[in-house]
């Protein structure tokens, strides 16, 4: 007998006794559609959802805000105070 005879036996006891399986994490609605969600395609209840999903991030439809356009005003600032320092 070797290890992966070993290894069936205890699937097989396993499977027998009844255990329950716990999943890791709730059901959550789908991002999308609100059906529940499966765990192959988390957060998503499909492929199809998913790629939706993916589509409206690749066309710009979801946007993450930055504040570029402060720290560029500070910088210019800090270069005219730099030149002016230098008459």
């Amino acid at each position: 007998m070797n290890a992966d005879d070993d290894d069936r036996e205890k699937d097989a006891a396993g499977a027998s006794s009844g255990a329950e399986i716990i999943p890791l994490r709730r059901t959550r609605p789908c991002a999308i559609c609100g059906r529940p969600s499966i765990r192959a395609f988390h957060p998503f209840c499909s492929q199809r959802c998913a790629d939706l999903d993916l589509s409206r991030w690749l066309n710009g439809s979801y946007v993450i805000p930055a504040a570029a356009e402060p720290e560029e005003a500070e910088s210019t600032q800090l270069s005219d105070e730099d030149d002016e320092a230098d008459y």
